[in-house]
């Protein structure tokens, strides 16, 4: 059985998944969903339909994106193939039977709802596409389908933890150069001129900020849990090689 992660006031079917439950095998052990990777496209596609199955939907509707580190956001209506999904970061539906998939493996899978409006949405907010707004694109989206921001209940999910993610002077400038005080989110590094960036706070409190109703973190740590989940940084601190991603998904059944 596909394992995830839940966030209770999400109120729709979701998870955030984990690298458990799934066929693949070796570096990809074993619920890879990423279908750019060089995995068995079978396997991934096996492992993306018990996913959906957990959530009650037909895999055949279970969407994912060509994800780019950025902010653009598709708004689905039907489904559509498996591995060609639009150049985005976020999707949003008001369509019944639909699920939206995020894979990640380091970066912060947000999910959201407006169980009220019948809306749903699902990011991919590493660094670069959380400073450039890829969480306020995403509830702008939801607002034109019927959506209102203090109804909608999201969740930052899985992802590097501030103890594991060493930045260098160039990630925390882009950060200050939006906003100074986010500062706060930097601790000093172990090394010289290295800060500790806190990627799950940051994207709750870009949540918050933009007038969002609920707001959980998952809390769990991508690079530390190497049972539990894939890790980009871990494989480049190994020296790199093959990985898988797991997946964050929603739907509206």
């Amino acid at each position: 059985m596909a394992e995830s992660l839940r966030a209770d006031p999400i109120g729709v079917p979701h998870g955030f998944f984990t690298r458990r439950g799934g066929v693949s095998t070796g570096p990809f052990a074993s619920l890879n969903c990423s279908l750019s990777s060089a995995d068995d496209r079978e396997a991934v596609l096996e492992n993306r339909a018990r996913v959906a199955r957990a959530l009650g939907a037909e895999p055949s509707r279970l969407l994912g994106l060509t994800q780019v580190h950025g902010h653009a956001v598709a708004t689905a209506t039907e489904p559509w193939i498996a591995g060609a999904g639009p150049r985005a970061d976020a999707m949003v539906t008001d369509r019944p039977g639909l699920a939206l998939g995020i894979v990640t493996a380091d970066c912060a899978p947000v999910l959201f709802a407006d169980t009220t409006a019948g809306v749903i949405g699902a990011a991919h907010a590493g660094w670069r596409g959380a400073v450039s707004g890829a969480i306020e694109a995403t509830i702008d989206a939801m607002l034109a389908l019927g959506a209102r921001a203090d109804r909608i209940a999201a969740a930052v999910g899985p992802c590097i933890g501030q103890n594991s993610y060493e930045v260098g002077a160039d990630l925390r400038d882009a950060v200050l150069a939006r906003a100074a005080a986010d500062a706060v989110f930097f601790v000093p590094g172990k090394r010289a001129d290295r800060w500790q960036f806190d990627l799950p706070s940051y994207c709750a409190a870009r949540l918050r900020a933009a007038g969002v109703g609920s707001v959980v973190e998952i809390g769990a740590d991508t690079l530390a849990e190497e049972d539990r989940f894939f890790s980009h940084r871990r494989r480049t601190l190994a020296g790199g090689g093959p990985i898988g991603h797991q997946i964050s998904a929603i739907a509206l059944v």
